[in-house]
């Protein structure tokens, strides 16, 4: 199976209660199953996501089936992934540059060790 990876980066309002709330959602014991099993129906192998300050970074990892217009049209016709992401615009903010909308803006890699 071949794979790449993929970055996002996105904001979180500047909030220190709000921030801790949206860490617990996305804890190990709150992870709604409906999320993760979209997540992985859609392609992708491997997810983390990092926090520094109010800046979300996420890795993930997909096979050749991921493909980011898939990823939103199956998001699109699942009720469960549209209340999960209502809910997680109470926390999340455009990062600078974003169009109307979006909040997870993919990162250009510049450096890969080798």
């Amino acid at each position: 199976m071949v794979s790449k990876k993929i970055c996002y980066a996105c904001d979180l309002v500047d909030n220190p209660e709000l921030i801790e709330l949206y860490k617990r959602y996305h804890s190990k014991d709150s992870a709604w199953p409906e999320i993760t099993k979209s997540i992985k129906d859609s392609g992708v192998i491997d997810m983390e996501i990092y926090l520094f300050s109010n800046r979300l970074f996420m890795i993930m990892e997909v096979d050749e089936s991921y493909t980011p217009e898939r990823k939103q049209m199956m998001d699109a016709a699942n009720p469960k992934v549209q209340e999960w992401e209502e809910l997680m615009w109470k926390f999340q903010q455009a990062p600078p540059g974003a169009k109307d909308g979006e909040k997870w803006l993919q990162m250009e890699q510049i450096y890969k060790l080798e």
